[in-house]
């Protein structure tokens, strides 16, 4: 994906204050050289962040003249209002080794013998995982076929095949689980308690003569 960024020269929360007024996005880029201050406009930015390639793949970006590839790294948004506040990128080039994380992206679930035979609920227990790898072999997205997914079974990340060069980050978790089979819920059907025999009408009680 490629953007469009401009050079900011006035720093401090004056200067940021007043780009937001005017609809811009006070940024910076880092890495391989000087940090440089940047802008960005405000409703370009908004619509690129909910795009997921914005997040997980190398952007181009257009900056004076010059363009650079980088990845973000951060953004603020404001605490109530869909308001970007600031955003961060990080220069990368072929032989820079990032850690990042990417969307998981399953397919054939409903294909699977637990889901089309057995009516089991597949549970995504992860919907995203942190990977390391070098920038020219960042995946935009993992795909994960559960199409062979059976009855009280379960993926792990050690069952992933990885592209070339990418490696998960586990932080100490021998083999997370990304997705879990649950068994359906059999309701057992209670039979009706039988009638119980009507009571016998009281006597009336006999009064004396």
């Amino acid at each position: 994906m490629k953007f469009v960024a401009f050079e900011r020269t006035q720093q401090g929360t004056g200067a940021s204050r007043r780009l937001r007024h005017a609809g811009k996005v006070p940024g910076i880029v880092y890495g391989a050289g000087e940090p440089r201050m940047i802008e960005l406009d405000h409703n370009a930015l908004f619509h690129a962040l909910k795009k997921e390639a914005f997040h997980a793949s190398i952007l181009e970006m257009e900056l004076a003249g010059a363009t650079e590839k980088v990845l973000l790294r951060d953004f603020q948004m404001h605490p109530w209002k869909p308001i970007v506040q600031h955003i961060d990128f990080q220069r990368v080039d072929a032989t820079t080794r990032i850690t990042k994380k990417i969307p998981l992206h399953f397919t054939n679930e409903e294909n699977s013998p637990a889901v089309k035979t057995d009516k089991c609920l597949v549970n995504h227990v992860a919907t995203e995982l942190e990977i390391q790898c070098l920038a020219s072999q960042l995946p935009e997205f993992l795909t994960i076929d559960l199409g062979e997914l059976q009855k009280g079974s379960s993926l792990h990340v050690n069952d992933l095949k990885l592209p070339a060069g990418v490696k998960v980050v586990t932080h100490g978790k021998p083999n997370p689980v990304i997705v879990s089979v649950t068994e359906p819920v059999v309701e057992e059907e209670v039979a009706p308690a039988a009638a119980a025999p009507a009571a016998a009408p009281a006597k009336k009680a006999k009064g004396k003569k």
